[in-house]
């Protein structure tokens, strides 16, 4: 049996650039620690906007210039580009991946999120995989994730745990 850690956008553009946050900064360095004894498959998604987007998709008429394919703030964080294997990131042109799912195979028994913004790009991930796999055990660390707000981080926590996904904390 497997289990999966799918780390979701922590890009230098939501670490501490156009989108970033004190909270997003704060959870690196326990990421960090989480990933080195992290037992399973890990996948980082990256959200990838090109400047063509911007003012012809909803996103991109919504929120300003932000992971630019090749740009510094399209990077995964420095500290965390130790723990990405070739071939396990995952590309996305929105808040969730349609490929996710793709990842699962017969040996998964579970699955584990952490990363940000909680509200927007961890939930629209977690549920879709709730949504595709119903019987799957799914867990997202909540001391792992930032939000684009502290209400909105806790917002998004509580309609995962409603949906039956696991809320916990990594060092528990």
């Amino acid at each position: 049996m497997s289990k999966i850690l799918f780390v979701v956008d922590m890009q230098n553009d939501f670490i501490d650039g156009v989108l970033g946050s004190p909270a997003a900064v704060a959870i690196i360095k326990p990421m960090a620690q989480f990933l080195a004894t992290f037992q399973g498959t890990v996948y980082f998604t990256q959200d990838t906007h090109p400047k063509d987007c911007y003012g012809t998709t909803l996103e991109g008429k919504t929120l300003p210039l932000h992971c630019e394919p090749t740009s510094n703030g399209w990077q995964i964080a420095s500290q965390l580009a130790p723990y990405v294997q070739k071939d396990h990131t995952i590309e996305k042109n929105t808040f969730g991946s349609l490929e996710l799912p793709d990842y699962i195979t017969k040996e998964t028994d579970e699955v584990f999120f952490c990363g940000v913004c909680t509200d927007i790009c961890v939930v629209s991930n977690a549920l879709l995989l709730r949504a595709t796999y119903p019987d799957l055990p799914i867990t997202v660390y909540g001391d792992l994730c930032a939000g684009s707000s502290e209400a909105r981080h806790q917002a998004a926590l509580s309609v995962m745990a409603s949906c039956m996904i696991s809320i916990r904390q990594a060092g528990k």
